[in-house]
């Protein structure tokens, strides 16, 4: 029997955890550092390395098939609004969680003064980043979507808003002029796009070894359990409200406002998911994520190919609702009691600083830092939380393209763009 490519992934995870941890146990760190993380970096970095092309060929063919402005408009406000109310979502249900379970008086004085003692260096660093992010001014973020050279877009993945303006630029001048002289571009977007994707189905083959190489990597260096057990409260309260976004706002979204298969849909994002865990890139993962979406889940690529990279960058559900956790648990750590109105200002911050958070690892730290100082927080208490970091940033990424895959699945029933599966194919596509 044919295995299924998530399941391969998923004992891939399952056996580089085990090789990590022995591997830990018998203090053969540095050999795990040397020669099998690699495998993991060379992985991750194929998947970049194709992001990019993979947003420009997808989104350029699908704007081009729209054939007009009007659906593109309605297309971009409607993901807009989506993306900003699953957002929304995510904040609140963090601070609510939070404000119950409150993390932050579970931790001693003790704890709290090792924890700031040893992360203290690397807190300084997201801090310092955050400094000179707010230091360039309140309009920056609008600044720094349009490219002064695109060809310097193009060579970064962390510029990937500037990269989308620029294709969305050309997707309306084909739209715009004569449908003739478009089709030779499109046709060659349109071939190029095949090799992309066929590319990506050859990068998948190598996948399980890099997910072992990721797993076992991470298992010899995240810190020793006496050092997390302090934050183990913080991390229960993040995952649970993770849980609650990726397996009851979103299918319950689905259910309401596109009437598609639950069971359908998560096997179908299995695959993207496991990566997703084991990358913590919504970048490294989009061209997985945008063949789930298409192939598997039945969106149209002119939706998928313009929800979908927008989504991996303004888009960070997980994230967000991490950060409302993380605010409350290191003020509660300072003995700081948070007003309504303060709160509130979390939500909305959290909320427009997701647009701004690089698709990468860990980049909703330097977001975090700037939550916390409009909130009044120490900014230095971020050293709090570095030691649990790395688990929860793999967990917040699951959440953040498992919500760019149901905007997209939304976003295509409400214009049409969405081939659902007979209830009959379900169980054929369960297999796959």
């Amino acid at each position: 029997m044919k295995l299924a490519l998530h399941w391969k992934i998923l004992i891939g995870l399952v056996l580089g955890l085990a090789f990590g941890y022995f591997m830990k146990t018998i203090d053969a760190k540095d050999f795990v550092t040397d020669w099998i993380k690699p495998f993991g970096t060379v992985f991750i970095n194929l998947l970049k390395m194709i992001a990019v092309p993979l947003i420009v060929v997808s989104l350029i063919t699908g704007l081009a098939d729209l054939k007009d402005i009007s659906k593109l408009s309605k297309l971009g406000s409607r993901t807009v609004v989506l993306y900003l109310f699953t957002t929304f979502l995510a904040v609140s249900t963090g601070l609510v969680l939070a404000n119950i379970v409150n993390p932050g008086k579970f931790i001693n004085a003790e704890s709290r003064q090792s924890l700031l003692e040893n992360f203290a260096g690397d807190a300084s660093k997201k801090i310092e980043l955050a400094v000179n992010q707010k230091s360039k001014g309140p309009l920056q973020p609008l600044l720094d979507i349009v490219p002064d050279n695109i060809f310097g877009a193009l060579s970064n993945n962390g510029s990937m808003l500037q990269v989308i303006l620029f294709v969305i630029l050309i997707g309306i001048g084909l739209i715009l002029i004569d449908p003739e002289k478009a089709k030779p571009v499109t046709d060659f977007f349109k071939g190029f796009n095949d090799v992309i994707l066929k590319i990506i189905d050859l990068i998948m083959l190598i996948a399980p070894i890099g997910v072992f190489s990721l797993m076992s990597a991470l298992m010899v260096e995240i810190p020793d359990f006496s050092v997390l057990q302090a934050l183990l409260i913080y991390a229960f309260t993040v995952v649970i409200g993770l849980l609650l976004m990726t397996y009851g706002v979103y299918p319950t979204l689905l259910k309401v406002l596109a009437k598609y298969p639950v069971k359908k849909f998560f096997s179908a994002m299995a695959p993207a998911q496991i990566l997703a865990f084991s990358t913590s890139s919504s970048a490294a993962t989009l061209p997985v994520t945008m063949e789930r979406v298409i192939e598997h889940v039945g969106v149209e690529e002119e939706v998928a190919s313009f929800v979908l990279p927008l989504g991996a960058t303004v888009n960070m559900d997980g994230t967000s609702l991490y950060q409302a956790v993380a605010a409350i648990f290191i003020a509660q750590a300072f003995s700081m009691d948070l007003t309504f109105s303060q709160q509130v200002m979390i939500i909305l911050t959290a909320t427009l600083a997701s647009i701004g958070t690089a698709a990468v690892p860990s980049a909703g730290m330097v977001t975090l830092v700037i939550i916390l100082g409009q909130a009044g927080i120490p900014e230095a208490g971020l050293a709090l939380i570095f030691a649990i970091d790395r688990p929860l940033d793999m967990l917040r990424t699951v959440t953040n393209i498992t919500s760019d895959a149901t905007v997209a699945t939304i976003v295509a029933s409400s214009v049409g763009k969405l081939n659902k599966p007979e209830p009959h194919e379900w169980d054929e596509n369960l297999k796959k």
